[in-house]
């Protein structure tokens, strides 16, 4: 069973926590991992680009030019697709990128993904945090002693009222509920910090699920 440091908000190591075996084994899973970046990041997609057909454009309601005579091609309408300005064919619409995985596959990934953090020495678990008053300077000199102040990833039990206003000018740095966290989130960051409250309760419902 591994185990890893617990820091406390000046940086220093106040103990250990052993971590749960069936979770924390080692094990990256990149194929899994694979399927939930593709999904998290398609869900991201807006969908909103836009072309319009030769039925959408403006103008076109008269032949250009007679059929016969003049020497040119044949033109119906400056509506063509050949023509600037004209429609275009097979351009985008607007649609919906989104789709799902089974809930099994993003519990695997999650878990991938905190093997990952793991095995490259990017989980901090932090005994607490306690905001005394809601600033930002005393949230990045928590960050600063962590050695985690470069797009860090927080994840809490309950989120404090302190600490969300204390964090939320950070660049970078997101605050997760342990309940919302994904395998995308944890990989995009940098650094995972955790409390100790919080990785109990998030392996406790990883084992359950």
């Amino acid at each position: 069973m591994a185990e890893v440091p617990v820091y406390n908000m000046k940086g220093q190591a106040v103990g250990k926590m052993a971590l749960d075996k069936n979770i924390f084994n080692g094990e990256v899973n990149e194929a899994i991992l694979y399927q939930a970046i593709k999904m998290y990041e398609s869900n991201l997609r807006q969908g909103t680009a836009s072309t319009k057909t030769r039925s959408q454009v403006s103008g076109g309601g008269k032949k250009p030019w007679r059929q016969k005579g003049t020497g040119r091609a044949r033109a119906g309408t400056i509506r063509s697709p050949l023509w600037r300005g004209g429609g275009i064919i097979f351009g985008p619409h607007p649609r919906d990128y989104s789709y799902a995985i089974p809930k099994k596959i993003r519990r695997l990934a999650l878990i991938s993904s905190l093997n990952a953090k793991l095995n490259n020495g990017e989980l901090v678990v932090l005994e607490e945090i306690k905001i005394v008053k809601p600033k930002t300077r005393e949230f990045m000199s928590i960050l600063r002693n962590l050695k985690a102040d470069d797009k860090p990833l927080v994840v809490v039990d309950d989120k404090d009222k302190a600490v969300i206003l204390a964090s939320r000018n950070i660049p970078e740095l997101l605050l997760r509920d342990y309940k919302m966290l994904n395998a995308y989130e944890v990989l995009k960051q940098h650094k995972l910090i955790l409390t100790q409250k919080a990785l109990n309760a998030l392996t406790e419902q990883l084992v359950r699920q």
